[in-house]
């Protein structure tokens, strides 16, 4: 059972709902920056929801130049994170690995490569030898060539948050876990209050920085968040002997199956399956095994017969295009939103705790954000699709 902190002050500049990454680092941002008395607010524990079982990656290898230029930013303090805001997460940088298996594949990621070249992401074309130098699981006769960045790699999620959450207390942040959020009071077309199952806490601004529980608590202020819950699975292989030689975060950009070191000796395994249907279901279930060792047999034969000995479940947090909800609210005065990161919270947390910081305070943040406002899909489906690698 939760153990619910002591109840919330009366009053708060800032309530941010969500103890999760997203929520972490905005509290950080805005508390560094001086913004006022900040609130986090968290039905569970910190990091017990998303936040606390992602896979880790942190990356700029995307397709569009917004994109990269959240995970180029994020990178750059996730390596500085030692030092800003304190706190040791285990930064691989082991690099990111993209198995491409047509040319299809490989046209699309040669155009993304021209992208993110321009922009500084040192990620390039390589042949499937060479992919399999780096990680000699794949089958390389089963490859075009793949796609490979070596600044890129994977950190832990859940230490992260922590960090961000000790460095915001000791600049006055209040973090109460156990407080759900029952409602938000508008009033003329103002944020006013908070109700918590802790009491009500009076603010003028409440930043939605919940996952994928973000659609109900942006309807309790009147606001449409189109977020989708979206059960995604991982399992370990434990210890193995020999242990596995150092690898890149490798994935197959056809079937998702995904793969990368753990801290423990062997492997984290992955695998996005397509048969999952919506909702808040975080069982770990063997039952995806079978496809994940299908589409391994295609590029990781190795991996289809090894032994899994736990793994869990988590949600995302999808929208309609697989693109985050970053804004202000434009029909209620004093309500923002990060989230809908479809896959992408914890490798650009900092980046956007440093846009919502910007935003609160009338700055201009360093990337505009503009596109991924909720106010995209409005009017059809959203159009940023065609953007992502994966």
């Amino acid at each position: 059972m939760v153990q619910q902190s002591a109840p919330p002050e009366s009053a708060a500049d800032v309530v941010i709902i969500g103890g999760g990454i997203i929520g972490a680092s905005t509290a950080f941002h805005l508390a560094e920056a001086g913004a006022g008395s900040v609130l986090v607010v968290e039905r569970g524990e910190e990091a017990a929801g998303s936040s606390g079982k992602p896979i880790g990656g942190i990356r700029a290898q995307f397709s569009d130049p917004l994109n990269i230029a959240l995970g180029q930013r994020s990178l750059e303090a996730w390596r500085a994170f030692v030092h800003r805001p304190g706190a040791d997460i285990g930064v691989d940088r082991a690099g990111y690995l993209f198995l491409l298996g047509s040319e299809e594949e490989v046209a699309t990621c040669e155009r993304a490569v021209v992208v993110q070249r321009g922009l500084g992401v040192p990620s390039r074309i390589i042949t499937p030898r060479e992919a399999h130098e780096l990680c000699p699981y794949i089958d390389p006769g089963s490859l075009v060539a793949a796609a490979y960045s070596p600044a890129d790699g994977h950190a832990l999620p859940r230490a992260a948050v922590h960090g961000y959450l000790r460095a915001a207390r000791r600049l006055g942040v209040r973090v109460r876990t156990g407080s759900a959020v029952t409602g938000i009071e508008v009033a003329d077309g103002k944020v006013r209050a908070v109700r918590t199952t802790a009491g009500t806490v009076r603010t003028g601004a409440a930043v939605c920085a919940a996952g994928a529980w973000s659609a109900e608590i942006g309807a309790m202020a009147g606001v449409e968040l189109p977020v989708t819950p979206l059960r995604r699975q991982i399992a370990f292989t434990g210890p193995l002997a020999p242990a596995p030689p150092r690898i890149p975060f490798t994935i197959d950009f056809d079937s998702t199956l995904y793969f990368h070191n753990d801290r423990a000796g062997g492997l984290l395994l992955g695998f996005s399956d397509p048969r999952q249907k919506p909702g808040f279901e975080r069982e770990f279930s063997r039952e995806w095994l079978t496809p994940f060792r299908a589409a391994a047999l295609r590029r990781a034969p190795a991996l289809a017969s090894m032994e899994v000995r736990g793994g869990w479940a988590g949600l995302y947090e999808m929208t309609p295009d697989r693109d985050a909800l970053i804004g202000r609210a434009q029909e209620v005065d004093g309500f923002w939103y990060a989230t809908g990161f479809s896959g992408h919270g914890f490798l650009q947390a900092p980046a956007v705790g440093e846009v919502m910081r910007d935003l609160y305070l009338g700055r201009t943040p360093f990337v505009d954000v503009g596109p991924l406002s909720a106010a995209r899909f409005r009017d059809g489906p959203g159009t940023r699709t065609e953007n992502h690698i994966i």
